[in-house]
């Protein structure tokens, strides 16, 4: 799940798409935070500080909260609302396929609960999309992904992973959400990594790596999902 083609943890391979952005506006609402409200709480979710980010749920896939900053504590808590909104995900525009809008306003109702001053974050989005052939065991890539995903886990800052199933044609789309591109590039370096890549030729007829950067303003008054490669 990274730098190699079979799984999205990191990007080494990159190739960019037009420039995709939407924005967001912040309600006027004010929720004073409870006594009650600590640092603390920012980094534990249902009352927990182990998250499950990807559709992994054995313990070495959970995201420890308390290893993040806490923007991206909340980030994390935040995109576990997240979902794809189209069938055609694997071939569809990638800001138009998941419910940002509704993410963010779960960022915002647990910033505002904290009492956090949330100033302006970047992180780094890997999306692979990918095409298999008939002949691909599709158990076989699940087995490679989730050795991949346990590393990439293991070596910090990887906020969430998604992927979804092939469609008639064999497309597919994965994606990752990491705290930088250089926790990225650490997650994938791993034996697991290495496997996958050995096996990416026989088990994918095609591959694509696009890299974005999800930038949310100072008190998440706005966002926006850009072309990594493209300067502010």
């Amino acid at each position: 799940m990274a730098l190699n083609p079979v799984s999205p943890h990191a990007s080494e391979l990159s190739s960019a798409l037009p420039r995709e952005k939407d924005h967001a506006e912040i309600s006027t609402e004010e929720i004073v935070p409870s006594p009650t409200d600590s640092v603390v709480g920012i980094f534990a979710h249902d009352q927990k500080h182990l998250l499950v980010n990807s559709p992994y749920t054995e313990q070495e896939h959970l995201l420890d909260l308390r290893t993040l900053d806490a923007e991206n504590a909340l980030l994390a808590r935040a995109l576990v609302r997240m979902r794809s909104l189209r069938p055609d995900y694997a071939t569809a525009p990638y800001v138009e396929t998941f419910n940002w809008d509704e993410v963010m306003d779960e960022l915002r109702r647990i910033v505002r609960q904290h009492g956090h001053d949330w100033k302006e974050t970047s992180f780094f989005i890997v999306a692979f999309r990918s095409r298999i052939p008939p002949t691909t065991v599709y158990e076989d890539l699940g087995t490679l992904d989730k050795g991949a995903h346990a590393e990439a886990t293991a070596s910090g800052g990887f906020l969430k992973y998604w992927f979804g199933h092939p469609d008639k044609d064999g497309r597919n789309l994965a994606t990752c959400l990491w705290r930088s591109q250089q926790d990225a590039i650490k997650g994938g370096v791993g034996p697991g990594h290495r496997k996958a890549a050995a096996a990416a030729r026989s088990l994918y007829s095609d591959w694509k790596i696009d890299r974005h950067r999800l930038i949310i303003r100072d008190g998440v008054q706005s966002w926006e999902i850009i072309d990594w490669e493209r300067q502010e």
